[in-house]
């Protein structure tokens, strides 16, 4: 079966006043909606690849046949990026992290300050078009970084934990070229919640 466009779990106006509701509305049922109709269609010809789950496609892209597999890459990480960015959201927030992650980003950065300050300027300084990630290596260690377009840190075997998308239009209708500001108000709307369980399904 093709691929579908998950659920969103709020409403368009939960994120409120972070992030507006025309804004999620677009992003979500324009630009998400899109990747997703042009991976299936990129798809069509080959669905024995409807069968395998859209992170294996991502980190097994050489398996791709050459003709798709731009459009696999490019919309499949659509796909893929937003689905992890909007369920790292959530309508107020949730407590800040605890537990195993806390522990993990303190020994990594410090402080939980110093991290948030690092994750900022990691979606700041991404030129252009991408996303700031929190992802974790293999046995769990974390990795702070940013990708272009829709490119994944599944591609660069590393597992995504936290995700801010800075294209223009995840912010460009509230907050015009003040990406920085965008970006403060993220630290709001965070599922930490979400964000722990990805960290302990790391093995």
């Amino acid at each position: 079966m093709p691929f579908e466009l998950p659920a969103l779990p709020y409403a368009y106006d939960a994120l409120e006043p972070v992030i507006d509701a025309r804004t999620v509305e677009i992003h979500y049922g324009k630009h998400h909606a899109t990747y997703l109709k042009n991976l299936n269609a990129a798809l069509e010809k080959y669905p024995q690849f409807y069968e395998w789950p859209l992170k294996k496609i991502l980190g097994s892209l050489d398996q791709i046949p050459e003709e798709i597999r731009t459009a696999v890459r490019n919309n499949g990480g659509g796909v893929y990026n937003h689905n992890v960015y909007w369920f790292c959201l959530s309508p107020g927030g949730s407590s800040a992290p605890a537990g195993k992650l806390r522990e993990a980003l303190e020994k990594k950065f410090g402080d939980f300050a110093t991290f948030k300050s690092e994750f900022e300027k990691a979606g700041l300084t991404r030129f252009g078009s991408g996303y700031a990630w929190l992802s974790a290596k293999p046995g769990g260690e974390l990795a702070l970084h940013s990708t272009a377009n829709q490119d994944s840190p599944i591609q660069e075997g590393l597992e995504p934990i936290l995700v801010v998308d800075v294209w223009e239009h995840a912010y460009y209708l509230k907050y015009q070229n003040r990406r920085a500001d965008y970006l403060a108000g993220f630290w709001e709307i965070i599922n930490w919640n979400e964000v722990e369980n990805r960290f302990s399904a790391i093995k």
